[in-house]
């Protein structure tokens, strides 16, 4: 796997020091709002750029997509829209015209050659903009700045008896699947990075990964 320098902490004990778990009860939320307060001067005019760029399309420019939170919590998460307005049938008819689409989808819930994207939407998708404004969600505390990937229900049923390793965390803007494996959709491998992290969750950590996720929106490879 890729970037063990912040990978490394199989070998760690489950029981976090009590500054890892001070951290996480509060230090990590004092992190959030203090980042998510500055960056918001320079988020919400790029957002709102965005977001008449999208509404060219004819349908709304924000998305908003109920997602399992901390605790298994659902929360509306929202999102510049990157899909056709009739997204859904666009969908049902590739994946009936398309058995190899099918199979992906079964397997990762994400296709490589998605008929719901618009143009911009591609470019949003692969620069992770189009998720700018879940800064909203940090605000209110339905996602931190760092954490595991929001899911949908179904997606959560996937970790099976894992799903405690999802549900102990807030869902996160990034976070290690986001940096490292961000184009791939196996699920396995978002557990096991969504394990890695909780293992050795703590303000370096965070900040290695927040500033990472700058490189990648520079070299993007989303989808």
């Amino acid at each position: 796997m890729a970037h063990l320098d912040i990978l490394s902490v199989a070998q760690q004990s489950p029981h976090a020091p009590a500054r890892l778990r001070l951290y996480k009860r509060s230090g990590k939320r004092v992190l959030d709002l203090g980042l998510a307060l500055l960056l918001l001067p320079l988020i919400l005019p790029l957002v709102v750029v965005l977001c008449v760029l999208a509404r060219q399309r004819g349908a709304s420019a924000l998305f908003a997509h109920t997602r399992i939170g901390q605790g298994g919590k659902p929360f509306v998460c929202w999102k510049i829209r990157t899909m056709q307005p009739d997204a859904e049938a666009r969908l049902a008819a590739h994946l009936d015209a398309n058995p190899a689409a099918m199979r992906e989808w079964e397997r990762t819930q994400k296709l490589a050659n998605d008929p719901r994207i618009t143009p911009l939407g591609r470019v949003l998708r692969r620069t992770s903009l189009d998720e700018l404004p879940q800064i909203w969600n940090v605000l209110r505390g339905d996602m931190s700045l760092v954490g595991p990937r929001p899911v949908t229900a179904p997606e959560l049923a996937r970790y099976g008896h894992n799903s405690h390793i999802y549900l102990d965390l807030k869902p996160g803007v990034t976070g290690l699947w986001q940096v490292t494996a961000r184009a791939d959709g196996c699920y396995a491998q978002r557990l096991h990075l969504d394990q890695l992290y909780a293992q050795r969750i703590g303000l370096l950590q965070d900040l290695k990964l927040i500033a990472r996720t700058a490189l990648v929106i520079l070299r993007p490879t989303g989808r």
